[in-house]
């Protein structure tokens, strides 16, 4: 009876051990569980980050071949570390630094030692790498710009670093990812699927062969190619436009609220963040605080948005019915607040809705501003309907366009000024400066740009957006081709309309017309007030400009904005009008405007010797 115990017992613990070596190998095969084998070895095939494109199919990024040198600490053996250290191009004590690193990080898995060889580093090296146990080099892709511009918008690709590798265990430490712009928004799609071959070891940790002869194989699947909706070529037209100055300039297609230009400046060339001396350059232009190359202003600049805004209080007084486009009001070369005078530009005498649009009037806005609160019983009505009609234009919001970074600007409520001036302590004269866009009303470039849009089309705009299609499948998301109606009725927009026209033909803009396009705009010169020294001081006026064209079928919309740019049609004015003719016909006819743009600068002005509070940049007062 124990003989047939014993033997029972022994059969089911052989039964036990052949079942579970059979579910190891026949159903335990994850690829964790794989890399949890010590006698198995990882090697990743990286692929190649997919290609970016512009709306008309020209290249802006590719990729160029690099080479990283790995080290697995566990199977690095005995070297002369000087020798070592000078093929690699770096010292002793960067060398001891990294290797611990790596061994923290993992003893057994490959980590990156030094990043990015050069194809004449990788040459040099190659050939010696047989003497160095733990230690190989590995091929990669690093990006390739077919542009010098567009750095801020496309964004850079960098080295992982440990928070990314806890939210995300796809990547692995020393992998890239997208860190800003189009690479980060669309980085699940660009990366691609990294291959993986896994390799057996014997007992002395020798490579044998592959892992069930390369049954769990992968090949690499290269990233996806994107078309993005911006235009190349004006892209970069307004990038030379925009050297010596400061500020930012969207471009919009109306009809899509596709993006046909995006520009910050200063920028800079996005193949400075490219390879070895990335982190070297990348310091250097993130802690330039004086021209802050690396921060977009197009997305995060919040200045008052001046005359332009103007258009707004007229469209919010014809939808309240508390004006007419012939409603006229006197201007006295200014208005009057209490006893206080508020000055204006226009000339003075009688302006209707029309004039009062192309001669800038800031007294008819006034009067117009006042019409609306005065219309309901209580200022907090009237402040309800007026903020409603403004944020239906996308003011005060992130608009949702697909880029990762950006402001939302500010459209005040009665809570914001109930806590300045207490609850039914205050009136629309305390508030009057919103209504020529000088208050405590703040937009983003951006938000200009699709404000501009609603009104080339008469009432609704497409949320901004920067992709068009992904692997050629065109993007048809609903939230980038549903219309966002404003508050403001169609029929509304016409005077309107007409008056930014004549902005062009005998207004504020009369010198900048483009032969054969009609162009409908609105020029701002934004006060610009900081402290200096603790006293609040006036400096520069912000140029701002607005505009659409043609003016019967806009195929774009773009608002200007330049910082310390003197008056609306000086520097903003006649860069929008050179882009749209740009855009329009391809080529420029009003080359000596086209040379004084590109020639001329605004560094005097920036290098004024004012205090380093100047710089401290106001998320909303520029």
């Amino acid at each position: 009876m124990k003989k047939i115990l014993l033997s029972s017992i022994i059969v089911i613990i052989g039964f036990t051990f052949i079942g579970r070596l059979s579910y190891l190998q026949i159903f335990s095969s994850s690829s964790t569980q794989i890399l949890e084998d010590t006698a198995i070895k990882a090697i990743y095939d990286y692929p190649e980050r997919g290609y970016i494109y512009d709306r008309n199919g020209e290249l802006l990024v590719a990729n160029q071949p690099a080479y990283d040198v790995m080290v697995i600490p566990r199977e690095v053996q005995p070297l002369d570390t000087l020798e070592f250290c000078s093929l690699l191009g770096i010292n002793k004590t960067q060398f001891t630094d990294k290797l611990k690193k790596a061994r923290v990080y993992s003893p057994r898995l490959p980590s990156v030692l030094v990043p990015q060889l050069s194809k004449e580093d990788y040459a040099r090296l190659q050939e010696k790498m047989r003497k160095y146990e733990g230690f190989y080099i590995q091929k990669r892709s690093l990006r390739y710009y077919a542009t010098h511009s567009s750095a801020n918008v496309l964004g850079y690709i960098s080295e992982v670093n440990d928070s990314d590798i806890k939210k995300n265990p796809y990547y692995k430490q020393g992998e890239l990812t997208g860190r800003t712009g189009i690479e980060k928004q669309y980085e699940d799609y660009l990366r691609g699927i990294k291959g993986v071959k896994y390799i057996q070891k014997d007992r002395f940790n020798r490579a044998i062969g592959p892992y069930k002869d390369g049954a769990m194989d992968t090949l690499p699947e290269q990233g996806k190619e994107i078309h993005v909706t911006l235009d190349k070529v004006l892209q970069e037209y307004g990038e030379r436009l925009m050297i010596g100055k400061r500020g930012g300039i969207v471009a919009i297609e109306p009809t899509s609220g596709e993006i046909l230009t995006l520009i910050s400046g200063p920028t800079y060339d996005p193949a400075l963040l490219v390879g070895r001396e990335r982190s070297k350059n990348y310091s250097k232009l993130h802690y330039d605080t004086i021209s802050k190359p690396t921060w977009d202003r197009a997305l995060l600049a919040q200045p008052s948005p001046g005359s332009p805004f103007k258009t707004l209080n007229a469209l919010i007084a014809l939808q309240e019915g508390v004006i007419k486009p012939e409603t006229t009001i006197r201007c006295y070369n200014g208005f009057y607040v209490g006893n206080k005078k508020r000055g204006c530009h226009c000339g003075g005498g009688l302006r209707n809705m029309n004039s009062g649009i192309y001669k800038s009037c800031n007294a008819y806005f006034a009067g117009t501003f006042r019409k609306i609160y005065d219309k309901y019983p209580t200022t907090d009505e009237g402040m309800d309907v007026w903020e409603k009609h403004i944020k239906s234009f996308g003011l005060g919001d992130f608009l949702g366009y697909d880029l990762p970074t950006g402001r939302k600007g500010r459209v005040p409520n009665k809570a914001y000024y109930d806590r300045v001036y207490g609850d039914n302590r205050w009136a629309s004269s305390y508030i009057i400066s919103n209504a020529i866009g000088q208050g405590e009303v703040a937009a983003t470039p951006i938000q200009l740009a699709n404000m501009t849009a609603a009104i080339a089309n008469r009432g609704y705009f497409y949320t901004p957006h920067i992709i068009k299609t992904i692997a050629g499948e065109p993007i048809e998301d609903p939230k980038y081709t549903t219309p966002h109606y404003t508050t403001i009725q169609k029929q509304y927009f016409d005077p309107i309309v007409q008056g930014m026209a004549d902005v062009y033909t005998k207004g504020t803009a009369k010198w900048l017309q483009i032969p054969g396009v009609k162009i409908a705009g609105k020029t701002g010169t934004v006060e610009n007030f900081t402290k200096i020294d603790g006293v609040r001081t006036q400096l520069t006026d912000h140029s701002v400009f607005i505009a659409f064209a043609p003016v019967d079928n806009p195929k774009i919309a773009l608002a200007v904005y330049i910082e310390h740019g003197y008056y609306g049609a000086r520097y903003a004015g006649h860069i929008a009008s050179l882009l749209i003719e740009k855009y329009l016909k391809g080529e420029i006819t009003r080359t000596d405007l086209e040379k004084r743009m590109l020639e001329k600068t605004l560094e005097a002005e920036y290098a004024k010797p004012y205090s380093e509070e100047e710089f401290k940049i106001n998320e909303y007062v520029w």
